[in-house]
């Protein structure tokens, strides 16, 4: 499983002109779900996120965690986040899973941040979203649960 998290004052996804999902100071957690991911991944990815010391303390210190300063998350399923671009113009997507094993991951995901105390936001799976955000930093963080990079 994938994540790219970017530290934010506030984001929203809008489907088919409706805001779907908003929040203010937070994270945003773009996620990517491959074939051989299950319950372990999902928790992995929404523990890093929750306690990931990416936020400033009082020093300018990255100290903090979303937890810590009481952040929201904006979870939102991004398939691409597995695109290979290495062969060719157009990217393969062979290494994303399918939805069918992909949502309840997700879902999984969500709810293990909602666990933790964490308000979260969602879009849809699978819809065309517009995601805005205010990338406060800018802190861009990527995370992975096989940790590949």
């Amino acid at each position: 499983m994938r994540a790219v998290i970017q530290r934010v004052s506030q984001a929203s996804v809008t489907i088919d002109q409706q805001v779907k999902g908003a929040i203010e100071q937070g994270l945003v957690i773009l996620l990517g779900v491959e074939p051989s991911d299950g319950d372990t991944d999902a928790r992995w990815i929404a523990e890093k996120a929750a306690t990931l010391r990416c936020f400033s303390d009082d020093q300018g210190r990255f100290d903090q965690s979303l937890e810590d300063v009481q952040g929201a998350a904006l979870v939102v399923s991004q398939f691409t986040l597995f695109g290979d671009c290495r062969k060719g113009r157009r990217p393969s997507f062979t290494a994303a899973a399918r939805p069918e094993h992909a949502i309840p991951l997700y879902e999984a995901v969500v709810n293990c941040l909602r666990e933790r105390g964490v308000t979260v936001a969602t879009g849809e799976f699978g819809a065309h979203m517009d995601v805005a955000l205010i990338n406060d930093g800018p802190v861009t963080l990527l995370i992975d649960s096989r940790k590949t990079f």
